[in-house]
């Protein structure tokens, strides 16, 4: 079983990046260039929305939200064009997201922002 799930977080993982690779190729279609846009850098952040010392919370959207993207992502390319993205996806490094980075700080500068207008 160990084998099992250590080879599926090797495919997530080049998924991930195919994905990356998918939201900048032209031959994607718009809405799974996007969704794969925003799952890859999501994936790729070096930070969690949800930071993974909060108990449950934390590992949620490691477990079931990204996987859950990258799967709907998947579904919305072309299969003989993910096949090319995989293979593409194998023979480079992990990139890292810096937009992924940006958009999570600023989503926590803006909650910190309304919860501090709700409490005043």
């Amino acid at each position: 079983m160990l084998d099992r799930l250590k080879i599926w977080a090797k495919a997530l993982k080049r998924d991930v990046v195919a994905l990356w690779l998918a939201a900048r190729d032209p031959r994607v279609p718009l809405g799974a260039k996007v969704l794969a846009g925003g799952v890859a850098a999501y994936a790729l952040s070096p930070i969690d929305l949800i930071p993974d010392f909060i108990p449950v919370l934390g590992l949620l959207d490691d477990l079931l939200i990204v996987p859950a993207g990258i799967w709907l992502a998947l579904r919305l390319i072309p299969a003989p064009l993910m096949a090319d993205l995989r293979a593409r996806a194998e023979a480079m490094a992990k990139p890292r997201s810096t937009a992924g980075l940006i958009a999570v700080i600023a989503i926590w500068i803006a909650l910190a922002a309304a919860l501090y207008l709700i409490l005043i």
